[in-house]
């Protein structure tokens, strides 16, 4: 995990076409599906699949990645959406996993989907997500099970960097929060291109673990049309 950098990850996305699979984190889409939209913070944005969903969905974006070269495939990908979508979107240079405060805005909406860092910068980055809420705002967080260390799909094998949903939970103040969800949920994943012959995908059930909370406070604001 330690050569994790954004070095590492320019380095990636320069020697793949795509990385991710390009469609939205499925624990976001249903989270976020129910709530008015305002403005959105997208951390560890990568390819821009989340923020471009956002977008479409009514928010306004700021999204914060760490790798130049994702950020500027996430730019590329926002503008074939269109104007209307790229436009919603602001795309932002920023390590949050470093000693100097990146300054994150406040937003209605923080997400950090599938954000791994080891636990001594883990705790650094939770604490500038949780200021970055802003009040009646959402917290959420999503990240791959500590239950998932030994799954058969391939995950990182370092337990550092696994938290769980539980124990964020009990690190927020309950004077200023509501925690609607902690919890691990079960989703299938696939592992394979479809088996086209036999019409079914080959894969794994994989588990997220998913922390949503709220800020107590006045209702965020709706954006405007």
């Amino acid at each position: 995990m330690a050569d994790w950098d954004a070095a590492f990850w320019d380095a990636r996305y320069r020697s793949l076409d795509a990385v991710w699979s390009g469609a939205p984190n499925a624990q976001l889409v249903a989270e976020a599906s129910a709530l008015r939209p305002g403005v959105a913070l997208d951390v560890g944005c990568g390819e821009g699949a989340d923020a471009i969903w956002l977008a479409q969905h009514g928010w306004t974006v700021v999204a914060v990645d760490f790798s130049g070269y994702a950020l500027e495939r996430a730019g590329k990908r926002a503008d074939k959406a269109g104007d209307d979508v790229a436009d919603r979107i602001l795309w932002r240079l920023a390590d949050v996993t470093a000693e100097d405060d990146p300054r994150l805005p406040q937003a209605d909406l923080v997400s950090a989907q599938f954000l791994h860092v080891p636990g001594d910068q883990w705790r650094r980055v939770l604490s500038r997500l949780i200021d970055a809420v802003a009040p009646g705002g959402t917290l959420l967080l999503v990240g791959h099970d500590p239950s998932d260390l030994h799954s058969t799909v391939s995950r990182p094998k370092d337990e550092d960097v696994y938290w769980s949903p539980v124990d964020v939970a009990a690190m927020l103040d309950e004077e200023q929060w509501v925690v609607e969800a902690a919890e691990s949920r079960e989703r299938f994943q696939r592992t394979d291109p479809v088996d086209h012959q036999h019409g079914h995908h080959h894969g794994d059930v994989v588990r997220d673990a998913v922390l949503r909370a709220r800020r107590r406070g006045p209702a965020p604001h709706q954006s405007a049309e």
